[in-house]
């Protein structure tokens, strides 16, 4: 499957030289492809979003000749999609999760949470903030966790398994 993926990249090499060349197409392109294969927090995607093509003043970019920065611009992109292609071939296609962990930890407590009334939540914020031990914060969750019911708690299971950042990282 890696060759799919280095055509992709090399195509995309390919279109710097374009006579119809659009640089922040492109690179949103690019910074597409690239998350898709490595991930969205791939160092190699920040180092395509910091590449700028053209001068921000005009008088700068008239008086330096704009040309010379432009290819400096589409070198520099070339080699981090070359740097992505020679990974592709030592190690192949990486495993990656697309979820940031943000998003998935804030998924799981809003929909923990859902199933808790707001006295509940409000005990459980005492629970979680408290000096107690991790065993006795434990014994008390569990004893909230047992108030919302048998019901209540696979309604909690279902959901976040049904939840489509949760789905994302189980198929992963």
């Amino acid at each position: 499957m890696v060759k799919k993926e280095i055509d992709l990249l090399n195509n995309q090499i390919k279109k710097l030289d374009a006579p119809d060349f659009d640089f922040e197409s492109w690179k949103k392109y690019s910074v597409i492809i690239l998350a898709r294969i490595f991930g969205s927090g791939d160092e190699k995607i920040k180092q395509l979003k910091n590449i700028d093509f053209e001068f921000t003043s005009w008088s700068l970019r008239d008086a330096s000749g704009n040309e010379s920065y432009e290819e400096g611009s589409k070198k520099l992109a070339t080699e981090v999609l070359k740097a992505a292609i020679d990974e592709l071939n030592i190690y192949g296609i990486p495993k990656t999760y697309n979820v940031n962990t943000e998003v998935a930890t804030s998924e799981l407590l809003n929909i923990i949470l859902d199933e808790f009334k707001g006295s509940q939540v409000k005990e459980l914020t005492r629970i979680l903030s408290s000096k107690d031990s991790k065993s006795e914060k434990k014994r008390r969750v569990k004893e909230l966790v047992e108030e919302i019911g048998e019901f209540g708690s696979y309604d909690i299971i279902t959901n976040i398994l049904t939840n489509p950042v949760i789905e994302g990282l189980v198929k992963n």
